[in-house]
């Protein structure tokens, strides 16, 4: 008798599907409560969707400009290649936070597949593609910026897109013009999708002269020609709108007309060495919860995919150094870090965000290496980081999840505002209903939630700094610390009331009413450059003349809370700041308790804050013999 050889089934379809699989479980991961984790719509969520849903309708943005190259918004600029994107879908699908979050969180996972391209492409290895992917879809960086319909959202795609082309140009020794259309179109992209890539793009272009040869060199050139071309718009709505594509920048950034070049330098390489940080990378994550609701004290990047980084960067090093693509991740990786260590912040999630599509490539050498291992080496080696990966993904997710309730971030996302503000100002019979918003950037809200509800926004009307709503007229106020008489409902930072009475008549307040006695009650002994400091201020009237309380319009006669920086020696070294109205009368003798806010300068050493009351438009009480208070405060 003879025996047939029993023939394997061939696993030729294996890794395709499995890496439809991985995806599959990555897009249910992404989406899973997207509309409910964060809760609510950040302001700036809801101005990137109020502005996308104008464009959809009528080719405007909200303030009537016809197709803009860039949006106002909050005395900023949002950039249009994602606005425009999420207009394209809310014309296919209606207006919806919805859309708007699917949106981000597919371009996570777009970026997740399009990184395993990456990785087969270079390795030539269908299992390193799919390691690659497991490990960037389970990285807490890529899936935080992921559940927030913003522009950042799309950034890591565009990347690894033109990495994509960088790829397939470096492994020619002649580019055609498909390579220059190609590389020339991705920094475009990096350009207009989010404000990094204005400085970003060109170094990214620069650091193609890493492919210089005989051949190259004039593509080279003409990719520089045509992303140059392209910047022309950039320039021309630059000049017509004064500082709109700097002024943010100019903001926050440490680097000031005052400062010397060896200050800009020194702390330049210290904001550079604290982005690099593994502590930051690997425990703390971005110190600012406020991050696109970033959970506190959890990691940017996983272990295991760290140690393969250090892993993947001893092998280019060690041999493929002459190889011009590794030499470019390289420096993709030393440029990714430049924008973000040009601000005052440290380990600034958003800005550092090309940092984490780097580190994700250079993982790709050391996870092809195991795989040419020995197979008893490789199972083991593959085991404990796949273990070590999937544990701490899934810690990651459970305090992500965890924290959907937290004050903070439902406070973050205005998520009380469309269930305790919005139906009752609805319910109200007068129209319109105005808007106080001082900043103003929550106005919004009111635009964005009338849109969902299928109501005018027209019904709404944002009042100017002076100007004073009707008497009987309905409010949504962000104003802070002003008594309300009739509130109808209260949710911070918001508060609907109706107007009850007109506005008081004021007057200049007397010399013998300038009188205060000020306290601190929590005055730190030092905070971080940059930062917000948040203090309660005890106020007490020792003057003869009862002090009106703030109310909407009050302009020039409002008595507030003010403060400024000094220097060691007691020179001022910034202008009157932080004002904070009496949120209702005080009489003789009588106190106040205040929350004051004021951005800690931006540059280390120790400075004094001076506090002091003032009559808006009238004076100081300083100026009139009243004792002001001062603090030392150490910023680091």
């Amino acid at each position: 008798m003879t025996h047939q050889k029993r023939v394997r089934p061939s696993w030729r379809f294996g890794p395709p599907l499995l890496f439809l699989a991985v995806l599959i479980c990555g897009a249910a991961l992404y989406t899973y409560r997207v509309t409910r984790n964060p809760a609510g719509f950040f302001v700036d969520e809801s101005s990137i969707a109020y502005n996308a849903y104008t464009i959809s309708q009528n080719g405007q943005d909200e303030f009537g400009n016809s197709w803009p190259l860039y949006f106002r918004a909050f005395g900023d600029y949002k950039n249009p290649v994602y606005i425009y994107l999420l207009a394209v879908l809310f014309k296919v699908t209606g207006p919806s936070i919805l859309t708007a979050r699917l949106l981000c969180a597919l371009a996570g996972l777009a970026a997740a597949a399009l990184l395993g391209i990456l990785a087969k492409r270079i390795s030539r290895r269908r299992d390193v593609s799919i390691i690659v992917v497991i490990s960037a879809l389970l990285t807490p960086w890529l899936f935080e910026i992921s559940r927030v319909s913003m522009e950042v959202a799309l950034y890591p795609f565009v990347l690894v897109l033109f990495l994509l082309a960088v790829q397939r140009a470096a492994t020619k020794a002649k580019w055609t013009w498909t390579n220059v259309f190609g590389l020339a179109a991705m920094l475009v992209l990096l350009t207009y999708t989010y404000s990094i890539g204005r400085l970003l793009a060109p170094l990214f272009a620069l650091g193609l002269l890493l492919f210089v040869t005989r051949t190259r060199w004039l593509r080279i050139l003409q990719v520089w020609i045509l992303y140059a071309l392209s910047l022309i718009p950039l320039f021309i709505f630059q000049r017509q709108h004064d500082d709109a594509l700097t002024g943010r920048f100019k903001m926050v950034s440490y680097v000031k007309p005052e400062s010397s070049t060896d200050e800009v330098v020194r702390v330049f390489l210290k904001h550079y060495a604290a982005n690099l940080n593994p502590w930051n990378l690997l425990v703390t994550g971005d110190p600012n919860i406020y991050q696109v609701a970033h959970v506190a004290n959890t990691p940017a990047l996983l272990l295991a995919t760290f140690v393969l980084v250090l892993i993947g960067v001893w092998l280019i090093v060690r041999h493929h150094r002459g190889d011009a693509w590794w030499r470019f991740v390289l420096f993709g990786l030393a440029a990714s870090l430049v924008p973000a260590s040009l601000t005052v912040d440290y380990f600034h999630m958003l800005r550092l965000v090309p940092l984490l599509v780097f580190l994700i490539v250079l993982t790709i050498p050391a996870i092809e290496k195991i795989f040419s291992m020995k197979q008893r080496w490789r199972k083991l080696i593959l085991g404990v980081l796949v273990v070590m990966t999937m544990a701490q993904g899934a810690a990651f997710q459970w305090r992500y999840h965890a924290s959907a309730a937290s004050p903070w971030r439902l406070r973050l996302f205005d998520a009380s505002f469309p269930q305790v503000i919005f139906p009752p100002a609805m319910a109200q019979p007068s129209r319109p209903i105005y808007v106080a918003d001082p900043a103003p950037t929550a106005y919004i809200q009111s635009y964005w939630y009338a849109v969902l509800h299928g109501s005018a926004v027209s019904d709404f009307v944002l009042l100017k700094t002076d100007e004073s709503p009707p008497l009987g007229a309905v409010v949504i106020s962000t104003e802070m610390g002003c008594d309300r008489p009739k509130v109808l409902a209260q949710t911070e930072p918001y508060t609907l009331y109706i107007v009850d009475r007109a506005p008081r008549s004021r007057f200049p307040l007397p010399e013998s009413a300038m009188r205060a006695e000020l306290s601190v009650m929590d005055f730190p002994a030092e905070a971080r450059a940059g930062e917000k400091l948040r203090i309660k201020v005890r106020v007490m009237n020792r003057g003869d003349v009862v002090w009106a309380g703030c109310e909407r319009s009050a302009g020039p006669m409002q008595v507030s809370l003010g403060g400024r920086w000094l220097n060691p020696a007691g020179q001022s070294i910034s202008k009157e700041e932080g004002r904070t109205p009496l949120p209702a009368d005080v009489a003789p003798s009588q106190t106040a308790d205040l929350g004051w806010t004021i951005d800690v300068p931006s540059q280390p050493g120790q400075y004094v804050l001076e506090l002091d009351m003032l009559q808006e438009g009238v004076a100081w009480f300083g100026l009139k013999g009243s004792k002001t208070w001062r603090g030392t405060l150490r910023v680091n």
